[in-house]
C-alpha cells in the first residue's frame, strides 16, 4: 500500500504549515524520493499495489516498463469486466486505486506521479539576476533576493509568490533578467571542476550545452532535465542495494522504483533487511504463511 501525501514546508522551517493549501513537498508513504522505499519483487510474481490519496491534489500515478489492470477502487474490488488496462491511473482526492500486473521483466522501473511539479520537491524559480551577476541588484537586500522573509506572514499575498509558490508568472521580489551570458570565469570553473561532496551529497559536473545562453530563461530551463545532487549514502537501505551509483540524483518528490529482481538478488535484499538492527519477524515471514506484495 502506498499513501500519497503532500505538505507545505516553508523556508527555515522543518514543520509543515497545516494552514497552507499550496504544497511543495509531496511524498509516498511519508517519504520523498530518493528517501522513498522501492518495491522489491521477485521476477515472475503477480503484484497488487494499492494507492490511497490522502492529500488535496489529484495524482496520475505512472509505472514504467509494464502495463497493468486497474482492479479495485475505494469501494471494493471491481468485477473483471470493469477492469481497465494502462500504465497510468488517476488517483483523485480521497480515492483509492488497486492495480495488478505480472512482473516478468527484470529491471528498476520508475513508479511516480506524472505531474512534473510533483517530482520536484522544493523546486522554485531562480532568483533573477543573482544567478548571473556579482553582488546584489539595486533595491533588494540579500534576504529578499533569496526569498527569505523580512516581515509579514509566509502565506500572505505579498510574501507567498516570493517563495516560489505563486500562480503568477513572476515573484514580487524577483526581477526580470536579460538573456546575458554566463560569466566566463564561472564557466571555466565548471569545466575544470571535479565532483563535489557536501555532507553526504555529491554533485557531478554540470552538463551545459555550448549554446545554452541562447535558451530563453536560462539557467532556469536548462537544469530541469539533468540530475540533482546525488545522496546515495544518505538514503542507504537494504531495498536500494545494487542500484547503480548516482541513482538518487534523478529522484525527487513522488518517485520510487519497482525493482524486479532474480531470486538470488531478491534473497540478498531480504537477508539484509533481517540483519538490520531491531528487525522483528512479521507474520508473513513465518513458515506456512503466504508472502504477498502490496
Amino acid at each position: 500500500m502506498i499513501a500519497l501525501q503532500e505538505y507545505a514546508v516553508l523556508p527555515n522551517s522543518t514543520i509543515p504549515n497545516s494552514m497552507s493549501m499550496e504544497f511543495n513537498w509531496l511524498t509516498f508513504n511519508g517519504k520523498a524520493g530518493p528517501a522513498s522505499t522501492p518495491l522489491v519483487i521477485r521476477q515472475g510474481e503477480r503484484v497488487r499495489v494499492r494507492l490511497i490519496n490522502m492529500g488535496m491534489d489529484h495524482h496520475p500515478i505512472h509505472l514504467h516498463g509494464f502495463t497493468f489492470w486497474e482492479t479495485g477502487r475505494e469501494g471494493a474490488r471491481q468485477r473483471e469486466s470493469a477492469w481497465t488496462r494502462g500504465n497510468t491511473t488517476l488517483v483523485g482526492v480521497a480515492q483509492a486505486r488497486d492495480f495488478e500486473f505480472v512482473v516478468d521483466r527484470l529491471g528498476d522501473w520508475m513508479l511516480h506521479c506524472h505531474l512534473p511539479h510533483h517530482m520536484m520537491n522544493q523546486m522554485s524559480s531562480n532568483v533573477g539576476p543573482m544567478t548571473r551577476r556579482d553582488g546584489m541588484p539595486a533595491g533588494l537586500d540579500m534576504e529578499r533576493g533569496m526569498g527569505m522573509l523580512r516581515q509579514g506572514s509566509a502565506t500572505s499575498e505579498e510574501n507567498g509568490p516570493s517563495l516560489g509558490r505563486g500562480m503568477g508568472v513572476g515573484s514580487t521580489f524577483e526581477q526580470r533578467m536579460s538573456n546575458s551570458p554566463i560569466k566566463a570565469e564561472s564557466t571555466m570553473q565548471h569545466q575544470d571542476m571535479p565532483d563535489m561532496q557536501h555532507q553526504g551529497m555529491q554533485m557531478g559536473k554540470p552538463e551545459v550545452s555550448k549554446d545554452a545562453n541562447s535558451v530563453p530563461g536560462f539557467p532556469q530551463d536548462a537544469f530541469m532535465e539533468g540530475p540533482m545532487m546525488s545522496m546515495d549514502q544518505m538514503v542507504d537501505k537494504p531495498e536500494n542495494f545494487g542500484l547503480r551509483p548516482g541513482w538518487s540524483g534523478f529522484m525527487a518528490g513522488m518517485m520510487t522504483f519497482v525493482r524486479v529482481l532474480p531470486q538470488e538478488k531478491y534473497d540478498q535484499i531480504m537477508d539484509l533487511r533481517k540483519k538490520q538492527e531491531g528487525y522483528k519477524p512479521m507474520k508473513m515471514d513465518m513458515p506456512g504463511m503466504e508472502h504477498k506484495h502490496e
